[in-house]
């Protein structure tokens, strides 16, 4: 099996209607995927958010790049309820 023919499923991005709108985010905490990806993509890197978020873990960011990128590449994803 190739790796893009995996439906992944993920833990630690949740959708809640009441957090965020109902964005994507990081284990219920009030840091949506798009707020990773955004930081990223300006040039923020992995040990930078790492400081602007302590209560974040290197999972998660890893977690919503993946996340960003399966919907990007138009990929079925589950996440854990």
């Amino acid at each position: 099996m190739r790796y893009h023919e995996v439906v992944q499923e993920l833990r630690r991005i949740t959708i809640d209607p009441a957090v965020m709108g109902g964005k994507p985010c990081i284990r219920g905490m009030r840091v949506t995927v798009g707020m990773i990806v955004e930081a990223i993509s300006a040039g923020r890197n992995i040990a930078d958010l790492l400081t602007d978020y302590p209560y974040l873990e290197e999972a998660d960011i890893r977690e919503a790049l993946a996340y960003a990128a399966s919907l990007a590449q138009g990929r079925e994803v589950r996440l854990a309820s």
